[in-house]
């Protein structure tokens, strides 16, 4: 099983949505899953993970998930190679027993240019990192997501579920 994870914040909580699925070209999701988590984090800029990662930690555990891979909402790498974000940290936390695949819409400081995937018609990159497979292969996987546009379709679902949770 394959997991996109999306977290939305209001004031002090966090809806957290897990969309999964069986292939990186699948267009439906075959389940849904939701959490929530109060008495959240502030962010704070460059450790975004301390945030985060208690949220989809809760989801992964409130419905005894065992995914072969997550996605994340996020960087693995905030610069694509060695400096740990979210993703690391997620992956560290499971005992670095699941891969973790991050997407970011937006670059953040020194990340590396081989991180850049355009897809669709964007004149704009997503930015792919990973851990526990390399990061060409996680590319291909991102590329090959049913959708049409920049963000794949089952993303932007898990997304879309964080944000009408209520």
């Amino acid at each position: 099983m394959l997991l996109a994870v999306d977290v939305d914040y209001r004031d002090r909580s966090a809806f957290i949505a897990g969309v999964a699925f069986e292939n990186w070209q699948d267009a439906i999701e075959k389940s849904v899953f939701r959490s929530r988590l109060d008495d959240i984090e502030d962010y704070i800029s460059g450790q975004f993970y301390r945030r985060e990662l208690p949220c989809i930690l809760k989801l992964i555990e409130e419905h005894e998930l065992v995914p072969d891979l997550i996605v994340i909402d996020g960087f693995v790498y905030l610069d694509g190679k060695s400096r740990p974000g979210l993703g690391k940290h997620l992956y560290d936390a499971l005992q670095g027993k699941i891969s973790v695949v991050g997407v970011a819409k937006r670059p953040f400081n020194d990340i590396a240019q081989e991180c850049e995937l355009y897809r669709g018609a964007s004149k704009k990159p997503l930015y792919i990192t990973s851990v526990g497979i390399p990061l060409s292969e996680a590319k291909d996987h991102i590329k090959s997501m049913h959708g049409e546009y920049k963000i794949p379709a089952l993303l932007k679902k898990a997304d879309r579920i964080s944000k009408t949770m209520p």
